[in-house]
């Protein structure tokens, strides 16, 4: 597509104007978000580990998680990739919004202290660990189509048709598939808007810790991202860990890194009929 020089000062002109409001939103976050977590840190106590679960490659998983409780989801080979969606448990018409999930905190990256938010304006997911820092909220999961592109004829399973078969089995349907967000896909964007794959950001052992702000449905599906450039389909299980998750404190970080993740959590403290402080607990 050839733009007009009209139209491209328009697109100019929207660049200059969100790049003003994201530094407005940053300028009032009260805390930096830190590094990747050490993949020796933050062990999961015996004690706390309710489930485990290994997702063979191509497969998909369901589960209930109830508020407090925390996912690990583990790159057990490196190559994996695990596509998440949910839902509240309630009220199933509320559902992850990836693409609020990305202009409300002003950032395309999920990281360790950012939060997945709902189409209601509320906190689902707080990512409270994290490795790689290397996850896809943009592209979403692959279909029958671009696995046919990538690999040809053959019987390759994908994120979009195991979406449609694990919502079924939450008692949903089709029409309850939304956009996901996929872990341990390592997308970038470079400086004229492509999207290009940094493979070497993702590792064996690799984990991302995502607990549960209300009692949430949640599928995951463990197939290749459409941009991975592996040639051949990958054959690689990813484990997960469903674990009860310490209470967050009064700092917690998912909580207070922005503004915008502090209204997030009232709406969730409005949603459950309790105070601020007491959404804490």
């Amino acid at each position: 597509m050839i733009l007009t020089e009209e139209q491209k000062a328009e697109v100019a002109a929207h660049t200059r104007r969100y790049n003003e409001l994201k530094a407005a939103g940053q300028e009032h976050a009260p805390r930096a978000l830190p590094q990747p977590t050490s993949r020796d840190a933050a062990p999961i106590a015996a004690d706390t580990v309710i489930h485990r679960e290994t997702t063979p490659a191509g497969w998909y998983w369901t589960t209930r998680l109830n508020r407090g409780e925390a996912l690990r989801i583990v790159n057990t080979s490196g190559t994996s990739t695990v596509s998440l969606l949910a839902w509240n448990s309630a009220d199933i018409t509320e559902r992850l919004n990836h693409a609020d999930t990305i202009k409300v905190q002003w950032a395309a990256r999920l990281q360790k202290g950012r939060v997945l938010l709902s189409d209601m304006g509320r906190a689902l997911l707080g990512i409270t660990e994290d490795t790689s820092a290397a996850h896809d909220a943009v592209v979403g999961g692959s279909t029958a189509a671009t696995n046919q592109a990538k690999y040809g004829d053959g019987n390759f399973r994908n994120t979009r048709d195991n979406f449609i078969l694990a919502a079924a089995k939450l008692g949903l349907d089709r029409r309850d598939v939304h956009p996901c967000v996929s872990f341990f896909a390592p997308v970038a964007i470079d400086a004229d808007g492509r999207f290009v794959w940094s493979g070497a950001r993702r590792q064996k052992g690799d984990f991302v810790d995502l607990r549960a702000e209300m009692d949430l449905l949640i599928a995951l599906s463990n197939c290749p991202h459409p941009l991975d450039p592996a040639k051949t389909y990958p054959q690689a299980s990813a484990e997960v860990v469903r674990h009860r998750a310490d209470a967050p404190a009064a700092d917690d970080l998912c909580r207070t890194a922005t503004a915008e993740a502090i209204r997030a959590f009232e709406n969730n403290a409005l949603y459950f009929g309790e105070t601020s402080e007491g959404a804490l607990r």
